[in-house]
């Protein structure tokens, strides 16, 4: 299993020195941009999860505490 990821890894080595041999056309740098483009987004979706399951986090609590108040009140 070693083997095949070092053979992978050294399939992909020799790939990426050749490729940057050739100079990238203008479509490709266009998708490059794309890809940077989606990257950025994703990071922003993944930030955007993180701060929503925080807020979640601090409403529920909310929630509890004010059940537990609740109950204590008797009514």
């Amino acid at each position: 299993m070693k083997s095949l990821s070092a053979l992978v890894a050294a399939c992909l080595a020799a790939l990426l020195v050749s490729a940057s041999a050739v100079e990238p056309s203008k479509e490709d740098q266009q998708l490059m941009a794309l890809v940077k483009e989606v990257q950025a987004q994703q990071a922003a979706i993944a930030d955007n999860q993180t701060k929503i399951d925080a807020k979640i986090v601090t409403i529920a609590e909310a929630i509890r505490l004010a059940r537990i108040y609740a109950s204590r009140s008797g009514k």
